[in-house]
């Protein structure tokens, strides 16, 4: 047997790994939109007045938006329902999100941590280095990379739109 005959085995193998890969992609990805959307439908206002600020147009009807987009996105992830669907206003929401908050503060989302000079801090006793959140656009850069695979892939085979639509993946 050689290397390419192998390899193609390897492949084929492989392949019996990937709806259970579209799973634990959906799953995170729903997880990762959950806290944010909770927190914008918490205080709708707020959300609102901070889109304004930084001149979003029809910031209130923007905030409640992007709020339901999210909480549909949640909703429909978890289930793997009309999964493709969805992915594209969540990429819309992330590319949104860089222009307008995660760009200015470059790639990184969080800054190499500098050496703990003092190992107590406020009563507690740290260990190792602390990691300072520069919050730049790396993080949404990854949301928008696990959707395009959800639009392309779909939700593959533990999902309602195997169940209703038939999908094959």
């Amino acid at each position: 047997m050689c290397i390419k005959d192998i390899y193609k085995e390897f492949s084929r193998l492989s392949e019996y790994g990937k709806s259970l890969s579209l799973l634990f992609v959906r799953l995170i990805v729903a997880y990762s939109f959950y806290g944010p959307a909770m927190m914008k439908w918490t205080d709708i206002d707020s959300v609102a007045m901070w889109f304004g600020s930084m001149g979003i147009p029809f910031p209130t009807l923007n905030a409640y938006m992007a709020a339901s987009t999210e909480v549909a996105g949640v909703v429909l992830l978890t289930l793997g329902l009309m999964t493709r669907a969805i992915a594209i206003p969540l990429i819309i929401i992330m590319f949104v999100a860089i222009a307008t908050v995660h760009g200015v503060n470059g790639f990184d989302a969080i800054l190499a941590g500098s050496e703990v000079v003092d190992p107590w801090i406020n009563g507690t006793q740290i260990l190792g280095t602390i990691v300072t959140l520069q919050n730049g656009f790396e993080m949404p850069l990854y949301y928008i990379l696990f959707l395009f695979v959800l639009l392309t892939q779909g939700a593959g085979k533990f999902s309602l739109d195997r169940f209703i639509f038939g999908e094959r993946n």
